[in-house]
This record gives structure tokens, C-alpha cells and sequence, in this order.
């Protein structure tokens, strides 16, 4: 029997809040159990949900995480043409039930209707959007539209917030995220190869900055808008900004850490 767990989870979107940081938990900081946490980079066929679902699946079972955060736009790849990803999708079933199987809260990328390019939150009761990318690049711009909040994802305990790409770049996307009350920050970016030291600086800026852990799942492999060689190399960092784990270039790969 795969273990069972307490669902613990909610989503918190505000344009502003006090800043500081707050014991969110029932029984307090002290007594949260440590957070398995994992990125992970899958192989992604342009368009092709089902078999990106799959792929999230397997990557869902391997890393045993009670959190495993995908790459921007991981359920599509990053094609801005991809139709929108519904939360009752079916083809989004093998991912589902490898959650339910594990217990854990998979992050994946996809664009939803609005336009926007999301973060949409998947467990073992089903899909809901978690997140709406804020910041958008330039070709973004020209079909999809900004979310308009920050947000804050509680699992166990654990105050996430949520970042998309760009966002991580924008120090006051990470300010307004950090002035909800987070413990991480975790984001699903993509960066071409030439560009991979900037998941690094953003990185290292954000978690030293809040003093919070930080996690980026970053694209591997090649897709859509001029990336044919993704930068990969998911990494975790710890609140000082010194890398905890990371994972390597090539598709395939993920990386789980326990913090607290």
C-alpha cells in the first residue's frame, strides 16, 4: 500500500500583505516534519500532453517527493501555440494517479484558458491552477496575458511561493511573493543553454535576499521559440544562496532533497 497522507494544501493569491515572516502551522515552525521537495526535467514532446504526462508520471514515482516542481510550460513544451490545458483534461490522468500513488503535489507548466501560462497543481483528488505567470517575455506577450498575483501554495505547513521564468528575474515579484510569508520559493523557468548561468544569479539573489530555500526546475532538452538546446540543470538552494543539489544537463533527470 502506498503511504497515505493528510491533504494539506492551500492556495493564497493577494496583491499585498504585511511583510515578515509568520508561523503559518497549527503546531508551529518547530514541529513541521521536514519537506521532501523535488525538480525535475523530463524529456517533452512538443504538443503531445499525453505523452508529457506520462513522462511527469514517471518522474513523479522516481523522485518520491511530497513536492515535485516541472519546467515552465512542461505539459506542452514551449510552443505559444499549444492549445490551452484544461484541469479535467483525462489525458492528465496517469499523472494524477501516480500522485495519488505517492502523495505527492506535482507543480507542472501549461498554458490555461485566459491566456495565461500557468502553474497548475496536481494531486491525487485532481488538477487546479496554482498560478498565473505575472511577468511575460516579449513573443508571451503577443497571445497571453499577466496574472495579476503573487502566490502562495501551503503544503504540511510549508509557505511555497510560486514563480514562473521570467518572474524569478523581477525583484519585486519575489518581494511581493516573499511579503505573504514564505518558507521557499520554487519555480519552473527555461533557459537556453548559453543562458544557464542566469537560473544561477536569480537563484542565489532570491533565497539570500528572503532567506528562503529556493527550487527551479529548468527545461532539458530542445523545444519550441528558438530554444533547441534547454540549459537543464534543476538545482535547489539553500537561504544563505549556496547550492544544495542540482541536476544535470541532459532530459530525464531530477533531483530530492528534505529540508527543514
Amino acid at each position: 500500500m502506498p503511504p497515505r497522507y493528510e491533504a494539506i494544501l492551500r492556495v493564497d493569491h493577494a496583491v499585498d500583505h504585511p511583510a515578515g515572516r509568520v508561523d503559518h502551522t497549527a503546531g508551529g515552525v518547530e514541529n513541521r516534519t521536514p519537506l521532501r521537495l523535488a525538480v525535475a526535467q523530463p524529456r517533452c514532446v512538443a504538443l503531445d500532453v499525453a505523452a508529457n504526462a506520462r513522462a511527469h508520471a514517471a518522474a513523479v514515482r522516481a523522485a518520491r517527493a511530497r513536492v515535485v516542481v516541472f519546467p515552465e510550460l512542461s505539459l506542452t513544451g514551449y510552443e505559444l501555440d499549444a492549445p490551452v490545458v484544461s484541469v479535467d483534461d483525462p489525458l492528465l490522468v496517469p499523472l494524477i494517479e501516480a500522485c495519488a500513488e505517492t502523495g505527492t503535489w506535482a507543480l507542472v507548466g501549461a498554458p490555461v484558458v485566459g491566456d495565461h501560462i500557468a502553474m497548475l497543481a496536481v494531486t491525487g483528488d485532481g488538477v487546479s491552477v496554482a498560478y498565473r505567470k505575472m511577468w511575460l517575455g516579449d513573443a508571451e506577450a503577443r497571445r497571453f496575458r499577466p496574472g495579476n498575483a503573487p502566490a502562495v501554495l501551503t503544503v504540511d505547513g510549508w509557505r511555497l511561493g510560486l514563480a514562473i521564468c521570467k518572474d524569478t528575474g523581477v525583484a519585486a515579484h519575489a518581494a511581493r511573493t516573499a511579503a505573504l510569508g514564505i518558507d521557499g520559493y520554487v519555480a519552473g523557468v527555461l533557459e537556453s543553454a548559453r543562458d544557464a548561468a542566469v537560473i544561477d544569479q536569480r537563484a542565489r539573489r532570491v533565497a539570500t535576499a528572503h532567506g528562503s530555500w529556493v527550487a527551479v526546475a529548468s527545461f532539458a532538452g530542445s523545444t519550441g521559440g528558438g530554444y533547441p538546446e534547454a540549459a537543464g540543470r534543476s538545482g535547489i538552494w539553500q537561504p544563505d544562496g549556496e547550492v544544495y543539489a542540482r541536476a544535470g544537463a541532459d532530459p530525464g533527470g531530477w533531483i530530492t532533497v528534505s529540508i527543514g
